[in-house]
């Protein structure tokens, strides 16, 4: 009865702040499309347009266009549920920006790619001088022009060098200057060495936090105390302006990223712990504190649950059945409580 009573007055806090949250998706007509610039910090430019907070969320990659960074990093969106995040000193270019055949060419430098959902009606493709990968699974992957290999931390991927083709699983890389040998191999390498010298891997672990904590805040918007805000149109892209960028959420159930940080359904995200403050934001505006991701099975029994929900796993995905919205209804939203767009 007092875990109840609890839940009762928890429930009533969040629905009030709910409602007091203005109707952002009114006046924000922000739409995410494969190339939208999601995050960028220090030097980035499209082409002659310099990029900086204010392009975020409005500056599109298209098909020919490069994206280049000197001193500084940038993130953008690629189908829904999939982030590529561009290094220092690197440049790639949109080869193709469609839903059903989504390819970036990687010139220089290093590019990372989280693939947090993926459909099989995707055709997603990285290519860097000498190879052209596509990728076959959810993970996480590297590619690095500049030391010419290819990586996979987590997921499937295969690699087209010269006239072979390379299946890399978790954990493997290929060395592209020996691509064009016979005998052409994927070797393993040393995980915890790369991620400790790589910024980019540390850096792309930081953003999959804060894309999390993004994604409860939002998921929650469209759920308190058993009701669902409008808005809310399955599994895609939606905006969140105190987090100043796009974020996934799943149709059903949740997953977590190839780092380890969950990512929740309106559905589901009622049973997600609650954490009071804690919030990482990118903008002077500090946001609705109501929650924040967790990394793997580091959950709160905020409901006397001894495993946080049911007992899930770090790494599976549990997302049950997709309806609407996501690849097939098309899955980018500017989200937002009081309608959408």
């Amino acid at each position: 009865m007092r875990l109840a009573r609890w839940e009762t007055v928890a429930g009533a806090c969040f629905l009030a702040a709910l409602l007091s949250v203005p109707a952002w998706s009114d006046t924000d007509n922000r739409q995410a499309v494969p190339g939208t610039l999601n995050y960028v910090e220090g030097q980035a430019s499209i082409g002659d347009q310099a990029l900086d907070s204010k392009a975020i969320g409005e500056a599109q990659l298209g098909n020919g266009q490069v994206l280049e960074t000197k001193n500084g990093k940038a993130e953008i969106l690629l189908t829904p549920g999939v982030y590529l995040r561009l290094g220092s000193n690197s440049s790639a270019k949109m080869v193709s920006n469609s839903l059903t055949n989504t390819e970036v060419m990687v010139n220089s430098g290093e590019a990372m790619l989280e693939v947090d959902q993926l459909y099989k009606e995707n055709n997603l493709r990285i290519s860097q001088p000498g190879a052209d990968t596509r990728i076959v699974k959810t993970g996480l992957y590297d590619f690095d022009a500049a030391d010419h290999a290819v990586r996979v931390f987590d997921g499937k991927a295969v690699v087209a060098a010269s006239d072979h083709e390379t299946t890399l699983k978790k954990n493997r890389e290929l060395a592209l200057n020996n691509a064009d040998s016979a005998d052409v191999k994927a070797t393993e390498f040393n995980k915890k060495a790369v991620t400790q010298g790589d910024d980019l891997y540390r850096w792309s672990s930081l953003r999959s936090q804060y894309l999390s904590e993004a994604n409860v805040a939002t998921a929650q918007l469209y759920f308190a105390n058993g009701w669902y805000g409008p808005g809310w149109w399955g599994p895609g892209w939606y905006w969140n302006p105190w987090f100043a960028g796009f974020t996934f959420l799943p149709g059903n159930g949740f997953f977590y990223s190839p780092f380890g940080w969950g990512f929740y359904s309106p559905l589901v995200v009622s049973s997600a712990p609650v954490v009071i403050g804690g919030f990482h934001h990118f903008d002077g505006a500090r946001p609705m504190a109501i929650g924040h991701g967790f990394n793997n099975n580091a959950m709160t029994a905020m409901r006397g649950e001894s495993n946080g929900m049911g007992g899930f796993r770090g790494g599976e995905m549990r997302t049950g059945g997709f309806s609407g919205g996501g690849f097939h209804g098309g899955g980018f939203h500017s989200g937002g409580v009081g309608g959408h767009r």
